[in-house]
Parts: structure tokens; sequence; C-alpha cells
């Protein structure tokens, strides 16, 4: 099993930046396919980064957020510059085992608004 917490969540205006941390344990991230996703109010959940051997970004987001890994600390990050007050949703961190396929862990979420 593996545990997920995520925080850094917050309230920030337009162009401003905040980073989300999400604490694993149960398994060393180095081993797991880890990303973030997102959902704002009547929107289908968006993948918006991930993490293994390599990065890859949602379209939407590419060029203004980070996704990156601490293993010391079996953390994963998400740094996000530039915020647009439509990156505002409920982030969640994500992790599975395998490479492929769908995530098998979640966390609880943390709500980022970016307002305008």
């Amino acid at each position: 099993q593996v545990q997920l917490v995520e925080s850094g969540g917050g309230w920030v205006q337009t162009g401003g930046s905040l980073r989300l941390s999400c604490v694993a344990s149960g398994r060393t991230v180095s081993t797991l396919s880890m990303a973030w996703f997102r959902q704002a109010p009547g929107k289908e959940r968006e993948l918006v980064a991930w993490i293994r051997t390599i990065t890859n970004y949602a379209d939407s987001v590419k060029g203004r957020f980070t996704i990156s890994r601490d293993d010391a600390k079996n953390t994963v990050y998400l740094q996000m510059n530039s915020l647009k007050p439509e990156d505002t949703a409920v982030y969640y961190c994500a992790a599975r085992v395998s490479r492929y396929g769908n995530y098998d862990y979640w966390g609880q979420g943390t709500q980022v608004t970016v307002s305008s």
C-alpha cells in the first residue's frame, strides 16, 4: 500500500506561484510513476504532469509548471509559476507501480485558487 499526502495549496493572485508537495509512504517514489492531476468544478479530472524516469506535462501548463522528485524525502513537488485563474482546481497527487495504466493510489487533494 502507498499513502500520499498533499500540501501547499492556497490562494494566490494571477501571475503568482505556489509549490505543492506530495509525501509518499509505503514505497519509495523512485520506484513509482508519480503524477499530479487537477479537477475544477464542473470539469473532468485532468492529468497535469507526471514523472518517473522522465517528466511530461499537459500543454496547458507546459513552461509554467515543473514536477520534481526528492528521493531522500520521498516527496514529489509541483512548482507552479505564472498562475492563471483557469488553474483554479483541486490538485491531486497520484501514484502507480506499473509504468503504464491506471493510477492506483491517490491523495486527498489540495485546493488551489487563483484570483484575477
